[in-house]
């Protein structure tokens, strides 16, 4: 954790922060360090969460959730991982489709459809090349999901490896466990 970046608490963000994480931080009981840390930039966090909800927009869920575990699963993070494990439980999603997910592709893939297959495979190749050779994997995505899904999925996983960058560089840990390690949901 990097003491150097104070915390704020919910109560010390500006309004404009706290309006737009109200309902998250009512939800969770807690606000999410990256947020507490962040919000030093004020208009710079405003805008990361507008970009947020607005590259989700009309995307299916389950991609969204996929994408979100893929790159936090790929690149480390255990505050991402851990959190939006416990969401895919909360939005009905089976512990065993997490953990498929999770596996990257590496052990076979029962519980994911073709399409999120197709997915989590352009989200690594698109993160591990960054970009680069994506080309061929991205208009697979065009011709599953349409022009306008394929731009929400780039757009919702450049929002997932932004955040994990900030999260590395912060040094910022797990607010909760893995639903691996303390059962969560069961």
């Amino acid at each position: 954790m990097n003491a150097k970046i104070p915390k704020l608490s919910f109560a010390e963000l500006p309004n404009s922060i706290a309006s737009l994480l109200r309902s998250k931080y009512e939800r969770l009981g807690y606000l999410g360090e990256f947020f507490a840390r962040t919000a030093h930039q004020e208009e710079a966090l405003v805008a990361f969460i507008q970009f947020t909800d607005a590259a989700k927009g009309a995307l299916d869920f389950r991609l969204v959730e996929l994408i979100a575990l893929t790159i936090a699963t790929r690149q480390e993070i255990a505050y991402e991982k851990n959190q939006h494990e416990r969401l895919c439980i909360k939005l009905g999603y089976s512990r065993d489709w997490v953990a498929e997910v999770e596996t990257l592709g590496t052990q076979g893939n029962t519980l994911m459809s073709t399409a999120e297959c197709l997915v989590q495979q352009f989200v690594l190749h698109a993160v591990n090349n960054n970009g680069r050779g994506s080309s061929q994997l991205l208009n697979q995505i065009v011709d599953q999901f349409g022009h306008e899904d394929a731009v929400a999925i780039q757009m919702v996983m450049a929002r997932y490896v932004a955040h994990a960058l900030l999260i590395n560089c912060m040094d910022i840990a797990a607010p909760v466990p893995s639903i691996f390690e303390d059962g969560f949901g069961i």
